[in-house]
């Protein structure tokens, strides 16, 4: 898969496409439904099929600080895309002067005279241009004009919940990660590089990997998770932990109430491993929510109430795996 940073780097040379355009932020199953007939129709005109994304959030833009909280990284979107069959991940950076681009601008620069669009996929409430003042009904009347087809796809939905980006965020901040999993196609992940915590992990009997996330991140609902945990690198490992492979794990998000914490934490215990995980990227994905955040009167409670955490996950992962 080609890897595109703004129109710049269009190939000179570029021909016809079939391109689908949002943020796609969680690249969830309705996200999945629109790549599927890009790629598909791609490949039954021949062309390439594109995937066109922006970077900051717009939202960011349109409402500097109003960043909804980012359920994948820009990486793993491109990641995700790829594997859904995308030729090309091209990023517009969503600049102030590219919000101010009215609807008419943004149909010829864009998409006629740079991308050389043959057919545009979107979602049936999909908006461009300045005020968001575009529309699916204004892109099919440009189409007729440039000669490129739309195909505006009906959101999916399923028990009168439609899967949107907005929805699945709201499902992690309840901590509802089930539902997330269901509207995503897979486990809520949450990336990020293991930094020195307070170490009191250790002295329990419970080293955790403290892991630090990007900003916006979405994070879940304090509370302890079983979780699947992953190294993505850079490596190599000292330990029984190998990068690129899958290990269970009981996950703790909140501020350790027990110690009288106040930073919330994202803290993994790796069942049945071992390692030196400090300065490693990695990725959590998020199973079950086991139980709330809970402060223990002594530290002896908290250690029986881990114990019994990491039966739980155990036992749910390993369900999983069976």
């Amino acid at each position: 898969m080609e890897r595109w940073r703004g129109l710049d780097d269009v190939p000179a040379d570029w021909g016809r496409c079939v391109l689908t355009i949002g943020v796609f932020d969680g690249v969830h199953r309705g996200h999945a439904q629109l790549i599927d007939r890009a790629v598909t129709s791609a490949a039954a005109r021949g062309v390439p099929s594109v995937l066109m994304t922006f970077d900051p959030h717009p939202m960011e833009v349109v409402r500097p600080g109003s960043h909804p909280a980012q359920l994948t990284t820009l990486t793993r979107r491109a990641e995700l895309a790829e594997e859904l069959g995308i030729d090309v991940f091209c990023v517009m950076p969503f600049t102030h002067e590219f919000m101010k681009l009215t609807p008419d601008r943004y149909i010829h620069d864009i998409l006629v005279e740079r991308l050389h669009a043959a057919e545009v996929v979107v979602g049936e409430n999909f908006t461009f241009g300045k005020k968001a003042a575009g529309n699916v009904d204004l892109l099919r009347s440009a189409g007729t004009r440039f000669g490129f087809a739309v195909d505006g796809v009906t959101l999916l939905a399923e028990e009168s919940v439609t899967f949107s980006s907005t929805y699945i965020r709201a499902c992690v901040d309840a901590g509802d990660v089930a539902a997330a999993a269901d509207a995503l196609g897979r486990p809520h992940r949450v990336e990020g590089v293991v930094v020195h915590g307070d170490g009191r992990g250790r002295t329990i009997g419970y080293p955790t990997a403290n892991v630090k996330p990007p900003m916006h991140a979405a994070i879940p609902a304090d509370g302890v998770y079983a979780s699947w945990f992953t190294v993505l690198g850079p490596g190599p490992i000292m330990g029984t932990v190998t990068p690129g492979k899958r290990c269970r794990a009981a996950v703790s998000v909140g501020t350790n109430p027990t110690f009288s914490g106040r930073t919330r934490t994202v803290e993994a215990f790796v069942l049945d491993g071992d390692a030196d995980l400090y300065g490693q990227h990695v990725a959590v994905d998020f199973v079950e929510r086991l139980r709330g955040m809970e402060a223990f009167a002594s530290v002896d409670e908290l250690i029986a109430q881990m114990d019994l955490d990491v039966d739980r996950a155990r036992d749910v992962l390993a369900a999983l795996d069976a």
